[in-house]
């Protein structure tokens, strides 16, 4: 069976037509553009977003040229717009997940965030949907619903009011427990839940489509990491990924029970299959991909091919350290209003300095992030699954197997998040009964070992650590100890 997947992504749409195997026969891609604000925001336009779907989808299939009997959809998980569900027509922009403005909202809040992470499983933060809607709502914005994409594009495609249970658990709205709307939390952000869509499995038929021609199932629906991470066969617990795209986002299956990190990460929904719930531990660095474009745009590299060919006239950042706080600090920081750094400068540092110093911040970055889950999980890491288009940079990758002391192991295809929301559309149609069926059978296409000593690695992630701290207290915060 043929499937139409769909990643409605930040920085474009991807659709790819994939076969039962699991081979992709046609993809197709639609820039959309995200904006910048003057005052920390970052917008989108829905229309754009809606067509970016229905053109890289009807592409897709033209290329392909064969029959498909399912559509899979992922999302950006924690953008925002209100929408009239009568005419399905936009009210506002799109507030994506990068938007920092809602840091009033979660200030107001302080006092109730370990009630909230204890009912939701995600720390208090502006990146989470239930800020910005709050924000959104307290803008005038009155009219109409207020959900994730997720459920607006849904609706354009098929008319339901729906979204899937890993996506709902980005929203700080879930109770992660029993998987349904929190009354608590809704209220805290002045929210009803009733107006909020129903929470669905992430493989199951949701409706049907006629937005590529003849009628199709809406069978595959996920929150991209979460799709990523399904993909990659991360399917045990302390089977880990990491994603290298905008940002860099390290998840952690934990099993059918939800486990509160005590280390900074998040808890949510891995992905609801039928009745049974598996859940997975989170973490980001807000800007990856998006701190190399910073580079091309100042000049120091022509753009993300030149990173290795630039970092690689040195042997090491000889002292500089970057702190990848660009968009504000995430995990296990939670520092909203940080901002990113070079620190450890001198007169011989150049260009090639500042590259290594980019690549080695963003390895130490997800290393931290590791750190974290292992501490979450009682024990280290076996290996870390990597994807993403930065995976193609082999200092950044080295750097990253050196920082982990584990091997790092390449997924082969760019377009994880895709496969992930096929493999559930089968199963949603059941084409398929079992997730090791529809996940296995990939092996890396490429492994990277650790080249350096475990003490090496400690010193180089001790130095970074300082240089965040050093970050954090220059910004007035005062340091904040890392574990």
């Amino acid at each position: 069976m043929n499937v139409l997947a769909i990643d409605q992504g930040t920085s474009s749409t991807k659709a790819l037509v994939v076969a039962p195997g699991g081979e992709i026969l046609a993809e197709a891609e639609a820039p959309v553009h995200p904006r910048a604000t003057a005052d920390g925001g970052v917008e989108q336009d829905p229309e754009e977003l809606w067509s970016s779907v229905l053109e890289a989808g009807t592409a897709a299939l033209r290329r392909a040229a064969v029959p498909v009997e399912a559509v899979g959809l992922a999302n950006q998980g924690e953008t925002v717009l209100a929408w009239d569900p009568g005419s399905g027509l936009p009210l506002t922009a799109a507030i994506s997940w990068q938007d920092r403005r809602a840091v009033d909202v979660t200030e107001r809040l302080a006092g109730r965030a370990d009630e909230l992470q204890a009912i939701t499983g995600l720390p208090l933060d502006p990146y989470f949907a239930a800020p910005k809607m709050a924000w959104l709502r307290g803008r005038g914005h009155r009219e109409g619903v207020v959900t994730t994409t997720d459920s607006w594009l849904l609706h354009r495609l098929s008319g339901t009011y729906v979204t899937d249970a890993a996506t709902a658990s980005r929203t700080m709205l879930l109770d992660l427990d029993r998987t349904v709307w929190s009354k608590a939390a809704c209220g805290a952000f002045g929210l009803d839940p009733g107006s909020l869509p129903e929470v669905r499995p992430c493989a199951g038929v949701i409706g049907e489509t006629k937005a590529f021609g003849s009628p199709l199932p809406l069978a595959g629906l996920a929150v991209d990491q979460q799709a990523a991470l399904f993909a990659e066969s991360c399917l045990a617990p302390g089977d880990a990924k990491c994603t290298y795209g905008t940002g860099a986002f390290l998840l952690t299956t934990v099993g059918t029970s939800p486990r509160r990190s005590t280390s900074g990460l998040v808890a949510c929904v891995a992905w609801r299959l039928g009745g049974e719930t598996t859940y997975c531990l989170d973490g980001q660095v807000y800007t990856a991909g998006a701190a190399v474009s910073w580079l091309a745009e100042l000049g120091l590299i022509g753009g993300p091919a030149e990173l290795d060919v630039v970092g690689g006239r040195a042997s090491s950042a000889e002292g500089a350290a970057f702190v990848p706080g660009l968009a504000g600090l995430a995990a296990p920081f939670w520092r909203p209003t940080a901002r990113g750094a070079f620190v450890g400068l001198s007169l011989a540092t150049g260009r090639a300095q500042l590259v290594r110093a980019v690549i080695e911040g963003l390895a130490a970055a997800v290393a931290f992030l590791a750190r974290a889950a292992a501490e979450d999980l009682g024990r280290p890491l076996g290996r870390l699954r990597v994807d993403g288009g930065l995976t193609r940079s082999r200092l950044l990758m080295q750097a990253q197997a050196d920082l982990l002391q584990t091997p790092v192991e390449v997924y082969p295809s760019p377009n994880a998040t895709a496969l992930g929301v096929a493999a559930l559309a089968r199963l949603g149609v059941g084409d398929a009964t079992d997730a090791i069926e529809v996940t296995a059978g990939w092996a890396p296409s490429a492994t990277y070992e650790p080249s350096i000593s475990a003490d090496k690695a400690a010193s180089r992630l001790d130095a970074w650590r300082r240089a965040a701290e050093a970050t954090i207290a220059l910004q007035g915060r005062g340091p904040e100890a890392i574990a």
